[in-house]
């Protein structure tokens, strides 16, 4: 069976909670340094239902082997309502295989169809599969926060990739 996307569904959660979680564990591939619960993804799920902050899966036989999302970019300020920041994540044993790629493409068509004109996506520079997922569809690097992360000590730049969408 062919992978396809689709909207996030709630019977979706545990698998999305736990390749979110897979990402702590891995450092460097999200900020955050614990463990999401399940009622902490159940009221971001709920948040996501809500606007133009779309969730996409991507799943293979069932399975959910990543998935994508689009958020409001600093909520609540109307002058950046055509702004989105993406956040995507692949189950550990999945990545290499092209996930991110159809993701991200998906999720640019996507945000087209709902009015965004920018996409924005905020990592840690040693996340450097990211890093080049992104150039590949031509984000550019807007920014460079030096040193604001840490990880038992250990210091990293946060930075800032962008992608002017609107036609």
């Amino acid at each position: 069976m062919d992978r396809t996307i689709r909207k996030i569904k709630i019977a979706d959660l545990d698998a999305v909670n736990e390749i979110y979680n897979q990402a702590v564990r891995s450092k460097y591939q999200t900020a955050e340094t614990e463990e999401t619960s399940l009622e902490y993804r159940r009221c971001w799920y709920e948040e996501h239902l809500s606007g133009n902050c779309p969730v996409f899966v991507l799943e293979k036989d069932g399975e959910v082997e990543g998935w994508i999302s689009l958020s409001e970019y600093r909520k609540g300020r109307r002058a950046l309502r055509y702004t989105s920041e993406v956040s995507f994540y692949i189950r550990k044993d999945k990545q290499g295989q092209g996930i991110g790629t159809q993701l991200l493409k998906f999720a640019i068509d996507r945000a087209r169809e709902i009015s965004i004109k920018t996409l924005i996506a905020i990592l840690l520079e040693p996340n450097t599969p990211s890093i080049r997922l992104l150039e590949k569809f031509n984000f550019q690097k807007w920014g460079d926060m030096p040193n604001v992360a840490e990880f038992d000590g250990i210091e990293c730049n946060h930075q800032y990739y962008g992608l002017r969408i609107a036609e």
